[in-house]
């Protein structure tokens, strides 16, 4: 059975557009409260979000619709993703659901729900969800109605619990450190820890007025963090996105590092002080083959996913790995949180620079990355990749490259777009395969 509303991470897209209608929102909350309303005690929901306009319309209308199936509503506010499913699993709530589009332009949004163990929802649950959200809702009688209220110490809570992630040796005295919170969920979460734990700080991205996260800032817009390192003689810039779950470097000398080469750091800083568990680590189809030469030559594996965090922690799981993530810059640490946490990762990097005493360029490089290419085509409707000359043309580059480098090519979960990637060790081969398997989609997709 195909999801309509699920993709590759919650429910996302335009507000006021379906799915993401307050309408539909409502309809979410009682269908997830049907589900997880189990059992005779008072059930429990946390709701958080990042700083987008429409948050406040889906979070009322959540609001709604988990209260009256006779759900409990905590609302924590503007948190970090990875915040809600933390809070989620240690106020014994029986869902966590954080309202965020991520990285994509204010005028989207989307609904991303953890279970009581504080991990994202399992396609099955998804699955039920959605069966539930054409049926009628099970609402409550008048005395089982829920009730609302805002928990005001959800930011402290956050704040030690990623502090925590860090050995008590570990201090930030000395650094200077650029931040860039995107105008996001992490705007006062994130400078308050690295202040706290010695850092001296630069903010950006921590002005947040609705409608500008994400804009010229954060993990998807580093210009003005590489100017800022480098004007100011910033030790190293960190970057989050809207819901602050991805992180990107940008090292002293104003060179952007991204999540292969954090994987690398973590993964042989873990390995090093006998911290990584399943002898590798889990990434996706996505992360360049030099990450996997470099594991390779520390005796390690790479064990690749499906594109999405998600999947990234079921082969986590399945193979008892406690660091996996993507190359956008999604970071799973199982040993201090169960969602990707950009805060957190950052916090992994700060302290190999604090224990190698090296500067960032030298520690955060630490792989020649294979040439690779990765170009998105917008699509209208219909199944581009379906068609028989996408299929042909893809065959013919798979034989070009005959085993000496990858495709690969995958509709989004998150954007009607066709994503092409390539990568081998001829660069010229490969930016004109791109072209051309991108020219063939583009083609069909009109």
């Amino acid at each position: 059975m195909t999801k309509k509303f699920f993709g590759t991470d919650g429910i996302r897209g335009p507000t006021n557009q379906h799915p993401m209608t307050a309408e539909i929102a409502m309809k979410v909350g009682q269908a997830a409260g049907r589900h997880f309303v189990r059992g005779e005690h008072r059930h429990r929901v946390v709701i958080g979000k990042d700083t987008r306009l429409s948050g406040y319309m889906m979070e009322n209308a959540l609001v709604a619709g988990f209260t009256s199936v006779g759900m409990d509503v905590v609302q924590v506010g503007p948190m970090p993703t990875p915040a809600v499913a933390l809070l989620a699993r240690s106020m014994r709530a029986d869902l966590g659901v954080m309202i965020s589009a991520s990285h994509n332009p204010y005028q989207d949004n989307g609904i991303k729900l953890f279970g009581p163990d504080g991990f994202k929802l399992s396609d099955e649950d998804e699955l039920k969800i959605e069966g539930y959200l054409s049926e009628d809702a099970r609402l409550a009688q008048a005395e089982d109605i829920g009730r609302a209220k805002r928990f005001e110490d959800a930011r402290g809570r956050y704040i030690h619990a990623i502090k925590m992630s860090l050995p008590d040796h570990i201090r930030l005295d000395g650094l200077k450190i650029v931040i860039d919170c995107a105008n996001g969920a992490a705007y006062q979460v994130a400078p308050s820890a690295l202040w706290e734990l010695g850092a001296e700080l630069i903010t950006l991205g921590v002005t947040p007025d609705g409608k500008n996260i994400n804009y010229k800032c954060g993990s998807t817009d580093v210009a003005t963090l590489q100017e800022t390192v480098v004007a100011s003689g910033a030790h190293i810039g960190i970057a989050l996105d809207g819901d602050a779950d991805r992180l990107i470097i940008v090292d002293e000398k104003g060179r952007v590092v991204d999540g292969d080469q954090l994987m690398a750091l973590i993964g042989s800083s873990w390995n090093r002080n006998g911290l990584l568990r399943g002898g590798g680590i889990v990434a996706t189809v996505m992360s360049n083959l030099g990450l996997e030469r470099f594991l390779k030559s520390q005796e390690l594996t790479l064990i690749r996913s499906k594109v999405g965090d998600r999947y990234v922690l079921e082969e986590m799981k399945k193979g008892g790995f406690n660091v996996g993530g993507e190359q956008s810059g999604h970071m799973i640490m199982l040993d201090h949180g169960t969602t990707g946490d950009g805060t957190i990762a950052a916090l992994q990097v700060l302290r190999e620079l604090v224990d190698s005493g090296k500067p960032a360029s030298e520690i955060l490089h630490l792989f020649e990355p294979v040439p690779q290419l990765l170009k998105n085509v917008r699509y209208a409707g219909g199944m581009p990749l379906d068609n028989d000359k996408v299929k042909s043309v893809i065959t013919e580059a798979e034989k070009e490259l005959n085993g000496n480098g990858r495709l690969v090519i995958r509709a989004s979960g998150t954007e009607p777009l066709i994503r092409v990637m390539a990568e081998g060790d001829n660069s010229d081969q490969i930016h004109q395969i791109t072209e051309r398997i991108c020219n063939v989609v583009e083609e069909v997709a009109d």
